[in-house]
């Protein structure tokens, strides 16, 4: 059984940085990962990814040079790295996983989501 569990979000002043880790159980079955977000009325939507077998990272133009998305092979672990934050990166944030290890940006390709982390910028 696939769980995806998230941590360590949180609040923090525009330029501070954060980081959220997804741990993952069921690995064996999960060879892509990704991070969404969800701001407040909004949809949901992609922020990050990397496959699990060739580590080919992948990231929306809004965080490209700000966030940085790596593995920990031994951990079953996903981050995302938070640099530079700013009040519209405010949104829960949500891992997931899918089947093949090809990342996806739409919501609808992942079947295995964690719970979601809240980040807070503010100005």
């Amino acid at each position: 059984q696939v769980q995806l569990v998230e941590s360590g979000g949180g609040s923090v002043q525009a330029g501070g940085s954060l980081r959220v880790t997804c741990a993952l159980s069921g690995r064996t079955i999960v060879h892509a990962m990704a991070w969404f977000r969800q701001p407040p009325g909004q949809e949901r939507e992609f922020v990050a990814g990397v496959s699990w077998d060739n580590f080919w990272t992948f990231y929306a133009d809004s965080v490209k040079g700000r966030f940085t998305i790596s593995k920990d092979d031994a951990k079953n672990t996903v981050y995302l790295q938070m640099n530079n934050l700013q009040p519209e990166d405010t949104a829960v944030y949500y891992c997931a996983g899918r089947r093949v290890s090809v990342v996806a940006r739409e919501v609808g390709y992942y079947g295995y989501w964690g719970q979601g982390t809240q980040v807070t910028v503010s100005s």
